[in-house]
């Protein structure tokens, strides 16, 4: 009896130590591969169906974050931010005000929440870090990074989906002495800070992947690329963007960094328009060291991020204004698409991109030539398109502004 209830013991610790489920930005691991079957192989001309919208989130350039009965999103409106909870109808559950969001340019929040169990996580424009109930909508615990962690706003405001991992949530306050840093998930209290290279920080939302025995959190601050050690903050490798100079450094020059990095089976890749561009770096078995394996100005992309599928990367160019594909093992452009700047996402083994002008287009990257298979383009919302779509049960969701429309895009049987 003794050792059954020690068990029963041992088991329950186990559980309440696991990693809640994720829900975040980008899908799973922010790779901007959705998780999805049985998708649509094209569209007919007018698009797919739309299942339903609402005009009322108000400004903002964060994405929806999506589960089977619910969506999350931010939004501002009359300078106050809001967290939003929506049914898969389109209902509005509870609106969340948070208090001052960004509005000095490009108003409106730009980091999405990330959903953790029954927590909700985000970052507002201002630098201010929430932990907010699921269920309720109601605060948890609140943090400042301008005001307590002596962090350094961005030009143009904080632009950060928070990394949520076991007992952890990861922020970036920038500056000197808390350049990033692990929160309590459950208190909001600091377990630890890493000075970094003391920089402000870039438009950057951290990837966490685990190597060798090592799980490691890769961000960008505004000219270099950092990677810690996420358990203890050390800092273990740095990349540094060499095409501005020191003497030329300041907001606004060279320090737009808004793509999450894709970690793949060792090797680490970022697309860095205003940075070095393209880069391929390949880790050492321990995680503590970098290796430059190729760099190219063709993965030009500033923040509508890219995806790998098999060996190729596709991502929208900035000075070509196209859909470019990227072999990822010698840099080699082997296709592209006149469609434009803009955000690129993958499910089922398709492509979606969302231009800047608002049409969103449908790709078939399987044969040697990327190939449309339809676009339509949002007709509502407001100002400009710069929200990264979500997938999810067959469905996609588009927000533009204070709109956000439902697509269906689940093939019939």
């Amino acid at each position: 009896m003794q050792k059954l209830f020690i068990l029963f013991l041992f088991a329950l610790l186990v559980s309440c130590k696991q990693t809640p489920q994720i829900t975040e930005w980008r899908g799973t691991n922010r790779t901007g591969v959705f998780e999805a079957n049985n998708l649509l192989k094209s569209w007919p001309q007018e698009g797919p169906s739309m299942l339903w919208e609402v005009e009322t989130l108000g400004n903002g350039y964060s994405s929806p974050i999506v589960t089977d009965e619910h969506i999350y999103i931010s939004g501002e409106v009359d300078s106050i931010g809001y967290l939003f909870k929506l049914d898969q109808s389109g209902n509005e559950i509870w609106r969340s005000a948070y208090g001052k969001e960004w509005t000095t340019n490009f108003p409106g929040p730009r980091g999405t929440p990330t959903l953790a169990g029954n927590h909700i996580y985000l970052c507002s424009g201002m630098g201010d870090v929430f932990c907010k109930d699921a269920s309720t909508g109601e605060t948890v615990w609140q943090k400042s990074m301008p005001n307590e962690l002596q962090g350094v706003s961005p030009r143009f405001g904080y632009s950060q989906a928070l990394v949520v991992h076991d007992d952890f949530v990861y922020c970036q306050p920038g500056g000197t002495e808390n350049n990033l840093v692990a929160l309590n998930r459950h208190s909001g209290e600091l377990i630890w800070a890493a000075k970094g290279m003391g920089e402000r920080p870039a438009y950057n939302s951290p990837c966490l992947f685990k190597w060798g025995n090592k799980k490691i959190l890769a961000a960008f601050s505004a000219y270099h690329l950092l990677g810690f050690d996420a358990q203890t903050g050390q800092l273990l490798w740095t990349h540094e963007q060499t095409n501005t100079r020191p003497e030329d450094r300041q907001p606004g020059q060279g320090d737009t960094h808004g793509n999450t990095i894709l970690f793949d089976n060792g090797f680490i890749y970022y697309a860095a328009a205003d940075g070095n561009g393209g880069i391929k770096l390949a880790l050492n078995k321990t995680g503590d060291a970098i290796t430059e394996i190729w760099t190219t100005p063709k993965l030009d992309n500033f923040m509508g991020g890219f995806v790998k599928l098999h060996n190729t990367l596709y991502t929208g160019s900035h000075r070509k204004q196209q859909l470019v594909a990227i072999d990822s093992n010698t840099s080699t452009k082997t296709d592209s698409l006149k469609l434009g700047r803009g955000i690129t996402i993958a499910a089922d083994s398709m492509l979606y991109f969302y231009s800047n002008n608002g049409t969103i287009s449908l790709i078939d990257p399987s044969s040697s030539q990327l190939t449309s298979k339809g676009k339509f383009r949002l007709k509502k919302g407001t100002k400009e398109h710069y929200a990264h779509p979500a997938i999810h049960n067959g469905k996609l969701y588009l927000r533009h502004g204070n709109y956000l429309g439902v697509y269906d895009i689940q093939a019939k049987s």
